[in-house]
């Protein structure tokens, strides 16, 4: 009996599930372990965390400077607005005062120039009432320390005690600030004549 023998056939020829061969430039090279990393050390991370605070810090305190300028200068200029404001308001009233001083000077009539002045006095007094300016109520009212001062007490009876009689410079609030009190003259009852 004679054997034959049997004929290779290639592995992927026979049989469909026996591995292949693997191109060459397919081979994955297998990769080392990567080493187990190393602690940082404690003083560099605590230089390095100094570092970026100092950083920061200085970044917010030039943020601080430069905010506080800017706020300066808003301010600065807020105050301009308003004395452009107060001035152009204003002008007017001047002007008109020109017109009355020179009229006076022409006019031989005393109450044509008394008419121009109570003119330029109410015009005055409208700009005042526009930019929210109220005069303290002052003559006939009871004193109010808070918003009158004093300048003398005079014996009456015509008056109770404790009423404004007289007002020698009229006060000025601003909305509810006060910004100059009433020089007034204040009632007080007469003093008790000594019997002889």
């Amino acid at each position: 009996m004679s054997e034959k023998p049997e004929a290779e056939t290639p592995a992927n020829e026979s049989d469909p599930a026996a591995p292949s061969e693997a191109p060459a430039q397919a081979v994955v090279e297998a990769k080392p372990e990567p080493a187990p990393e190393a602690k940082p050390d404690p003083l560099a991370v605590a230089q390095e965390d100094l570092k970026r605070t100092r950083d920061q810090l200085l970044r917010t305190a030039a943020d601080f400077d430069n905010f506080r300028k800017r706020a300066r200068r808003d301010v600065d200029d807020a105050q301009r607005r308003g004395s452009e404001e107060m001035l152009k308001a204003m002008l007017p009233v001047f002007d008109n005062l020109e017109r009355a001083a020179t009229h006076a000077e022409l006019s031989a009539e005393a109450k044509a120039i008394a008419d121009g002045v109570r003119m330029v006095l109410k015009q005055l007094g409208d700009t005042l009432a526009r930019m929210n300016i109220k005069r303290v109520p002052g003559l006939g009212t009871p004193f109010d320390p808070l918003v009158h001062e004093a300048i003398q007490q005079i014996e009456t009876d015509e008056h109770p005690a404790g009423t404004v009689v007289a007002e020698i410079a009229p006060g000025y609030a601003l909305g509810d600030k006060l910004i100059r009190a009433a020089m007034v003259v204040v009632a007080k009852p007469p003093s008790p004549k000594a019997e002889a």
